[in-house]
């Protein structure tokens, strides 16, 4: 008897499939670090063909884990990386170059003479979004114009286009034989392509860059009744299991995390911090540098919006702490090491490795680590990491209760920096507000499976899905008052400080 619902998470890191049972609890999960690609200073690139192959070997190994065969599967649920752009050719299924990654800054200049000609409005009207580098569609203009035989492909309406999820799609439902091309909102409206209104493919914004419309995926539900395509049998699952749930990745966790009433909000803390509060029904625009985005689509139901503050660079930045910097040996450590010292010492690092995203959009921007002296240490520095990620959340925050009037009064949190129990106590320090964070950290492969799930009937609505939630931690402020708001003003200030690096045309 099929009792389980499978959820692939295709991540800016790694890929990682997981099995839930009725009560949204995890009974099988596989994960695999893919290679990030970086020829130069602002470019980011993953290898399309090596995230395929890291998805064949999650699925595999998770199910024989767990002793599951593809008949134990209800459905089966997506959830990616948005905004990373794969071009590839319909008939031999190769990629015509590297996936271009979210974080990605190759196509400032695409941004800026966007804005500079006066099509941002436009672009913020329909699509909700700012001319950015963040988004696809810049990004599918450059491989157009700098990778040969695509434009004429592209016309041809032999090449491709998606963000991850209708890639693995694709491939999941036979590839060049036979596999389907689609999407649904909560990534098509990541691309500065689609109008938020009719949640279609806009022939404007596709002029503005020259995309060819036969490139794109069909938009359908995030929770499509009928599906959208079945596993082939001669693929990872080894049997047929309906595709019936696709939703961006911070989509995905605000679902996992059952904010299903407008004025809820959760943040999630992965390789940038993402948070999203849900707007309901109401295309809300924002005035203070947030994105409007789609939240969710369930069947035929109408769309539910959500503001997003979108943050480039949190769980990264520890990363860099490890990989570039080698002063710690694995995440946990910057926990243990910022706990050798009571505060920052006056330090601040403002992350801006890709410009800064939510609220402030500044390509120009780039990294800064401000208010040394002799007297600080390495652990001083660990301390201000895990600071740079509330403060960053801080900012988006207040631009939320700007555009929306709502005040958070507790914030829901998940992705792997949760783990970090300084981190999230330094969070409600800074928010001044409560911090929760769910028993199911990994919100955003359960939202994935709870899409696919009602499409089925395996939870018959949201209702069903609010019991599975349960709380494991909750943080307290403990800053007073005068601390919370000095620590803030010194954060603005550095942030000042990593303004007008480089030069934009």
């Amino acid at each position: 008897m099929a009792d389980h619902v499978a959820a692939v998470d295709q991540g800016t890191t790694s890929t990682r499939f997981m099995v839930f049972d009725h009560s949204g609890k995890e009974v099988a999960r596989h994960q695999l670090e893919h290679e990030q690609v970086l020829p130069r200073a602002g470019w980011v690139e993953h290898d399309p063909v090596e995230i395929w192959e890291r998805t064949s070997s999650v699925i595999q190994v998770g199910l024989r884990r767990a002793g599951l065969l593809a008949d134990d599967l209800v459905a089966l649920g997506i959830t990616n990386q948005r905004e990373t752009t794969v071009v590839w050719d319909k008939n031999t299924g190769r990629p015509y170059y590297n996936a271009i990654v979210w974080q990605d800054t190759r196509t400032d200049r695409i941004a800026s003479r966007l804005e500079r000609e006066g099509h941002g409005e436009l672009i913020r009207r329909k699509a909700g979004l700012p001319p950015a580098t963040y988004f696809s569609g810049g990004k599918i203009q450059w491989i157009l114009e700098n990778v040969d035989g695509v434009r004429e492909a592209a016309e041809a309406g032999d090449a491709l286009f998606g963000n991850t999820d209708s890639w693995l799609v694709w491939n999941l439902t036979g590839g060049t034989d036979g596999g389907v091309h689609v999407t649904e909102p909560t990534n098509a409206s990541r691309t500065m392509l689609m109008d938020l209104e009719t949640l279609q493919w806009d022939d404007e914004l596709l002029a503005l860059f020259d995309i060819p419309r036969a490139m794109l995926p069909t938009i359908c539900s995030s929770s499509e009744t009928g599906g959208y395509g079945t596993t082939r049998r001669d693929g990872p699952l080894r049997g047929e299991v309906l595709i019936t749930g696709i939703l961006g990745d911070q989509q995905a966790a605000t679902v996992g995390q059952v904010c299903f009433e407008p004025g809820e909000a959760k943040n999630t803390y992965g390789t940038g911090n993402f948070m999203l509060l849900n707007t309901g029904t109401e295309l809300v625009r924002s005035e203070s540098g947030l994105l409007t985005t789609v939240c969710y689509r369930f069947g035929e139901d109408p769309p539910v919006y959500a503001l997003e503050g979108s943050i480039a660079v949190t769980g990264s930045a520890i990363q860099w702490l490890r990989d570039q910097l080698g002063i710690i040996s694995g995440a946990a450590q910057s926990e243990s090491l910022a706990r050798q010292v009571e505060d920052n010492g006056g330090v601040y690092f403002v992350p801006a490795f890709s410009g800064l995203f939510a609220p402030y959009w500044r390509s120009d921007a780039r990294g800064a680590i401000v208010g040394l002296s002799r007297f600080n240490t390495n652990a001083h520095l660990a301390r201000a990491t895990l600071e740079a990620i509330c403060y960053q959340s801080r900012d988006v925050a207040e631009a939320m209760a700007k555009d929306s009037g709502v005040t958070l009064e507790v914030l829901k949190v998940d992705g792997g920096v949760t783990a970090n129990e300084l981190c999230m106590q330094i969070q409600a320090d800074v928010l001044g507000v409560e911090v929760s964070r769910p028993v199911v950290a990994e919100t955003t492969a359960l939202g994935a499976a709870y899409a696919a799930g009602l499409a089925v009937g395996f939870w018959k609505g949201t209702d069903e899905l609010r019991e599975n939630w349960h709380e494991a931690r909750r943080w307290s402020p403990q800053w007073d008052e005068k601390q919370r708001e000095t620590g803030y003003t010194q954060w603005k200030k550095a942030v000042t400080r990593t303004l007008d690096w480089v030069d934009v045309d």
